[in-house]
């Protein structure tokens, strides 16, 4: 693995994002303009119908954000000019053939000048519809690939995946890829083009009942949970987005393809500067409920590994993986986590949402501090049901709902009680696997990478993504709770 400067390596090439309106590509456009202004073009793709649309987002949900203020900062009046000739906007889809680009000379420009494509879009979301979460994270990879083909000056596609593709796996769990038609638990027959087949036979068959649209919602959910549980995948997130490297593994050929698997990405470690989050994600909706009062109890294996990243080091990872594989066709899987190298697991989180919202608590709408405890942890799920059925027969007898272990996702909502056991129940299904999980993420790759990176030239200093250097209790106290208080809880 031959390796030199990254910052020369970005100079004058131009890129193309996909995603850009996500937590990481935020992050990654950042990084690239603020140490390497000298960048040729870097083209966002945003989910957009025209141009006007993709301004509008670009300004409202990228460059607006307080994550750009640095840049700002660094350039002064020189920042829009900057903006307007490093980026440049392109309305798409890639859920489309060509990723919906309709604008055919912009389109030509990006094949014959893209350098670099890293695919950051996806839809995250656990419990999505079916037909959109094929669409998005499974067959947008083939479109992604079809259109990387085109472009004749490539030389990385770098696609980012999630590291849980490996369901509830134990154990130390292998950088290793999806085989097509493979599945977790060794079920036969799972065909791509035949989850296709049943998507639109559902939809179909809904249509023709004359069913409403919030009844093809759920009918498309509860369909996505029953095809990822039948290969022996816990969700229709993590199943799509090991489909969508399974037809990247088919259909690449003699492409350089890198596929970076983050673990649970949490708010950035030090630069643009340390803490910057975005959103209610993963862990930090425990977080937020508990500051907030409202996390009573919680359903997990304390002694489980929860394995975090901060979102600037997956961010570096990928940046060196670039030049690592620039013009070399292969295709290399890098997990970029810490339970191998770095270890936390749940108690710790435990302690550290106390210590901190005991020393610093949230002082809520009325002015006043609200008073955290520790929150009472059930082991398994029978014990958790029996909790869940007897606050149950409490509120039937006319007593005051206590707030459970998800209750964030109810603010604000007058969903009656058994209507809420029923979402709390369907939301300990889809985390569970999470709350208990057995496994640690390999990472030999992602050392080499490392090794490599000391060792050819790399700045290290600014591309720094090994997990050794954090210090969990510090990063935690003074670092990402205090980001989460600024940025999420506001």
């Amino acid at each position: 693995m031959e390796l030199g400067s990254v910052l020369h390596f970005l100079q004058n090439k131009t890129i193309l994002i996909t995603g850009a309106t996500g937590f990481l590509a935020k992050i990654l456009l950042e990084k690239i303009l603020r140490v390497q202004p000298n960048v040729k073009k870097v083209y966002l793709l945003l989910r957009a119908a025209d141009a006007k649309s993709a301004t509008h987002r670009f300004h409202n949900e990228i460059i607006g954000k307080d994550l750009f203020r640095i840049l700002k900062e660094k350039l002064g009046t020189n920042f829009t000019t900057f903006l307007s000739e490093k980026l440049t906007l392109v309305p798409g889809d890639i859920s489309l053939e060509d990723l919906g680009l309709e604008d055919s000379i912009l389109k030509e420009e990006i094949y014959n000048q893209t350098d670099v494509i890293v695919n950051l879009a996806a839809n995250t979301n656990f419990d999505e519809r079916y037909d959109i979460s094929l669409g998005l994270n499974t067959f947008g990879i083939k479109y992604i690939i079809n259109f990387a083909k085109k472009c004749s000056q490539l030389k990385v596609l770098v696609h980012v995946s999630t590291a849980y593709v490996c369901g509830e796996g134990e154990g130390l769990i292998l950088e290793k890829p999806h085989q097509l038609g493979h599945s977790l638990n060794g079920v036969n027959g799972l065909d791509i083009d035949v989850e296709v087949k049943v998507v639109r036979d559902k939809l179909s068959e809904l249509q023709q009942l004359g069913a409403t649209e919030e009844e093809i919602k759920m009918v498309m959910k509860n369909l996505g949970l029953t095809r990822a549980k039948l290969y022996g995948w816990p969700n229709t997130y993590v199943f799509t987005k090991a489909m969508g490297e399974m037809l990247l593994g088919q259909l690449k050929e003699n492409l350089s393809v890198v596929i970076v698997r983050p673990a649970i990405v949490t708010s950035t470690f030090k630069e643009p500067f340390p803490g910057w989050s975005e959103g209610v994600r993963t862990i930090d909706s425990l977080a937020v409920a508990y500051g907030k009062g409202k996390l009573t109890c919680f359903l997990g294996d304390l002694n489980a590994i929860v394995d975090a990243i901060p979102a600037d080091m997956v961010v570096n990872a990928i940046l060196v993986a670039i030049v690592a594989h620039a013009n070399y066709p292969s295709e290399t899987i890098y997990h970029v986590g810490s339970s191998v190298r770095r270890p936390l697991i749940y108690s710790n989180l435990q302690e550290f949402g106390f210590r901190h919202f005991s020393v610093k608590p949230w002082i809520n709408k009325d002015g006043k501090p609200i008073k955290v405890s520790k929150v009472m942890v059930f082991s398994n799920m029978d014990s958790f049901r029996r909790f869940m059925f007897i606050r149950y027969l409490l509120m039937l007898k006319g007593l005051e709902l206590a707030n459970t272990a998800l209750c964030q996702y109810f603010q604000g909502t007058y969903l009656d009680l058994k209507r809420k056991i029923q979402i709390v129940n369907r939301l300990v299904d889809l985390y569970k696997p999470y709350l208990f999980f057995k496994g640690a993420f390999d990472d030999m790759n992602t050392e080499k990478l490392r090794v490599a990176a000391r060792q050819g030239g790399v700045e290290t200093d600014l591309f720094y993504f090994d997990p050794k250097v954090i210090d969990w209790d510090d990063y935690f106290l003074n670092i990402h709770l205090p980001g989460v208080v600024k940025y999420i809880l506001k």
